[in-house]
């Protein structure tokens, strides 16, 4: 029998950019990450909810689909058995000011609502931080999966806060309370960079600033390094140059940089592509040329904290020289570096795999080679594509440019029909 269309989910997926497959994907994930095994949903499952043949989920997926909107099944239009469906109209777009106040209330919210539980004598301990610790490794695994998605946000926002009502909730080592300190940054940095990989700036700043405190508390040098060295990154992808080199710097100065040469190489790699949005060639170059050096006399079987072992490596120090030269203008140096970190990248750098390709188009462009441009940006994920925004930017750009070059050529058309697909309403 025919039910009702579920409108309010409609409008959730149309106004956060999720197709039926996109938000498969990422229920299944987060389905994972709650029961240890990928869930089993596909687009065919998410037209069901939609067309309200399923109006109350089972369990394990309800609960994965409000990890991944932030919101209970009842505000996503599911009806729990036995009630009659509401007439209620699907709620309006979340107010980003209200966002914004409730993201900044954040730890210290969590910290005050945590009761401490002198009554129950809890002992915190290493189980706790290696708990913590494994899920703040499903949150990385979750971002080289998809990238920026106010899903990973959110979720790594409330673990942060998990982990800080962790520390209200009973008697701790001076160590152990160092460590838990050390995961609610990780987990805010990781809210952090899934703000700035959705350009959710104003977002980014308020996580940045959660981080950079806890990481205080943690008294932890590689954490920090990540903190200051991502508001480089942030700055940079603000157009602020004079701002990130302030940041990266911060991350440089740390000690960590003068024990590890693989955290040098990768500071001097973020600063040689913010000297690439300065349009700095000479000093782009020069700290390029030394992030490889240190690279080279960087230990691989040194003990290294997850974030940094499961991205940085020859892959993502082109990826960066790529965004260096491409900003840079250097169209011919860039497109080889495109090609060392497609070759490099591991296989689960899905999202690092799509803006590379994103960014190669983009070099053989600037280069006048149009058929390779619109052959390297067809290859283009489509989920990619459409829903990340930074490749949905860059792939708009690219749009306007081959439109403004050649706008009756063959390879235009042939651009714009696949465009027509790509970007085309969801089914």
């Amino acid at each position: 029998m025919n039910s009702s269309r579920n409108r309010a989910l409609e409008a959730w997926m149309k106004e956060h950019g999720y197709s039926s497959n996109s938000l498969a994907e990422a229920v299944n994930s987060a389905v994972g990450d709650l029961t240890g095994r990928f869930g089993g949903l596909d687009g065919s499952s998410i037209r069901d909810w939609k067309a309200g043949r399923v109006r109350w989920p089972k369990s394990a997926t309800r609960t994965a689909l409000e990890k991944v909107t932030g919101l209970p099944a009842t505000a996503l239009g599911f009806v729990p058995r036995g009630r009659a469906p509401s007439s209620t109209p699907a709620p309006p777009p979340e107010d980003p000011v209200e966002r914004r106040r409730f993201l900044a209330a954040g730890t210290a919210l969590a910290a005050a609502s945590a009761a401490p539980a002198s009554a129950t004598n809890r002992r915190v301990g290493t189980s706790d931080v290696v708990r913590l610790q494994q899920r703040f490794t499903e949150i990385i695994a979750s971002d080289h999966r998809h990238g920026g998605r106010l899903g990973i946000e959110q979720q790594a926002t409330s673990l942060a806060d998990e982990a800080m009502a962790l520390q209200n909730s009973g008697s701790a080592s001076q160590r152990v309370r160092a460590h838990v300190y050390g995961c609610a940054a990780a987990f805010r940095s990781s809210a952090m960079w899934a703000a700035i990989d959705g350009r959710r700036y104003d977002d980014a700043i308020v996580h940045m600033r959660e981080a950079q405190a806890l990481a205080e508390l943690a008294a932890d040098p590689a954490i920090k390094f990540r903190i200051w060295s991502h508001a480089g990154t942030l700055y940079r992808h603000m157009g602020r140059p004079g701002e990130a080199i302030a940041a990266n710097d911060v991350a440089r100065g740390l000690s960590i940089t003068r024990r590890d040469p693989l955290f040098a190489s990768l500071g001097l790699a973020r600063q040689a592509a913010i000297h690439g949005l300065a349009r700095n060639l000479k000093a782009a170059r020069r700290s390029f040329d030394q992030a490889q050096d240190a690279m080279h006399r960087a230990d691989p079987a040194a003990d290294r904290p997850v974030w940094m072992t499961s991205f940085y490596d020859q892959a993502e120090l082109d990826s960066l020289a790529l965004t260096g030269y491409l900003a840079l203008g250097d169209y011919e140096t860039a497109e080889a570096h495109a090609h060392r970190c497609l070759a490099a990248l591991r296989p689960h750098m899905r999202r690092s795999k799509a803006i590379a390709t994103t960014r190669l188009a983009c070099a053989q462009l600037g280069q006048g080679d149009m058929e390779a441009a619109v052959s390297t940006a067809m290859s283009v994920p489509a989920d990619a594509a459409a829903h990340h925004p930074r490749v949905a930017g860059m792939l708009h750009t690219f749009n306007s440019r081959i439109n403004t070059v050649a706008p009756n050529s063959s390879t235009a058309r042939m651009w714009n029909q696949h465009v027509h697909t790509m970007w085309k309403e969801p089914v």
